[in-house]
């Protein structure tokens, strides 16, 4: 588990140097349009998100490392293309082969977290969300390195924020080509094909995938509408880089605490939709001041605001999410499941990529998208299923 967590640390120092700033530079080095930019956004998070699903099935059939080290050799690849790519078909090739990338190593790293939790559970040392809550922490202290990486390159260029981000897998392909073991102890690799029937037919996991889906399209707005109010508010996105540290600075020093809350008093279901109402609200802030027109200082404290609120949501929603996949998964498939949980939150994404960046481009009251987006994630605590698993109910 530890190699599992610092490895969630390094991909995320790679991948935030370099997507966070994506967004100004197709719009304003290459001269996309804000519906193109949204697509390019959407694309990426699909050929990640949506093809999680293939990840997670071939790491239930070939195991975690081989997986993993072909990951990382895409992602090196895709962020070097991309430092490189100046025309549009370029630049939604290497975005589809960083995504892609990470629809290989990430299931594998969180189907065997996961699966890790539930062992540390069953033997006593406390409950899986803790272990699942600690995943997120480090990923969120690279989520926290990275865009403050980033940054300092930018005052190179963006192919250098590229290239180093495609130097921080080179370390982490070399780390796990020496310390991955071959074979994981527990870790049963299933043979035989099928299993996705079953898992459309599961209602419970299919209501927590369209859930889970709905607030990662409201996280994806920290790559696509909160850049333009930035922008809007202060003339320029360098105030960016430190929403992104403050948000991530959040679930370094409280993800631990918040979960430890939680658990004591909140099952697995409530925890998502108490999460669910906090990211809604952060965009119900944004659309509560958006009207007044404040710049400045005082223009980003409602951006902060977003930031802070979806920040606490994530924290109640993304460790519950995970620690539900083992009680609605079948035995031996982790993989698949983790990755359908992506999955279908990445059509979610594409589709809803689109039409917000249609949306932010279609001179509508100031209010009135962020209003909208503040919509998605309170709809979806409908979605959820009714109740958790029994062993979910003691997380």
């Amino acid at each position: 588990m530890r190699l599992l967590i610092l490895t969630q640390l390094a991909f995320n120092i790679g991948f935030f140097a370099v997507l966070p700033f994506l967004a100004e530079h197709l719009g304003t080095a290459i001269g996309m349009a804000g519906w193109l930019v949204g697509l390019v956004l959407g694309l990426r998070t699909f050929s990640q998100q949506g093809l999680f699903v293939v990840g997670g099935w071939l790491v239930d059939r070939y195991g975690v490392r081989p997986i993993v080290l072909a990951g990382c050799v895409l992602r090196i690849a895709g962020f070097a293309w991309l430092g490189f790519a100046e025309q549009t078909r370029a630049v939604i090739g290497s975005v589809l082969l960083i995504g892609f990338a990470a629809a290989l190593f990430s299931p594998a790293v969180e189907s065997e977290v996961a699966r890790q939790a539930v062992v540390w559970e069953e033997e006593g040392h406390g409950s899986r969300t803790r272990v699942l809550a600690l995943f997120s922490a480090a990923g969120q202290a690279g989520a926290f390195v990275g865009p403050l990486l980033g940054g300092l390159l930018l005052a190179v260029d963006f192919r250098t924020a590229c290239l180093a981000g495609a130097g921080v897998f080179v370390l982490v392909l070399t780390g796990h080509a020496r310390l991955m073991p071959r074979y994981i102890p527990g870790r049963v690799r299933v043979r035989d094909r099928g299993g996705v029937r079953e898992l459309l037919r599961n209602r419970r996991f299919l209501a927590l995938c369209c859930a889970y889906g709905s607030y990662l399209l409201a996280y994806n707005q920290l790559y696509l509408a909160l850049p333009e109010e930035v922008e809007r508010a202060a003339g320029s996105q360098a105030p960016l880089s430190w929403l992104f540290a403050l948000s991530s600075l959040l679930v370094v020093f409280t993800q631990l605490p918040v979960t430890r809350w939680a658990g004591g008093r909140l099952d697995l279901r409530r925890s998502m939709a108490a999460g669910l109402l906090l990211v809604g609200s952060g965009f119900a802030v944004v659309a509560a001041a958006r009207p007044a027109g404040w710049t400045g200082l005082a223009g980003l404290l409602p951006a902060a605001g977003y930031v802070v609120l979806l920040t606490l949501g994530q924290m109640l929603i993304v460790p519950a999410a995970r620690a539900w996949v083992p009680d609605l998964a079948e035995e031996g498939r982790i993989g698949l499941y983790t990755g359908a949980l992506s999955s279908v939150s990445g059509v979610i994404v594409l589709i809803g990529s689109s039409a917000t960046g249609s949306l932010l481009d279609a001179g509508l009251p100031a209010a009135l998208p962020w209003a909208l987006l503040a919509a998605v994630p309170v709809l979806a605590v409908s979605l959820l299923p009714r109740r958790a698993a029994p062993e979910a109910q003691t997380a």
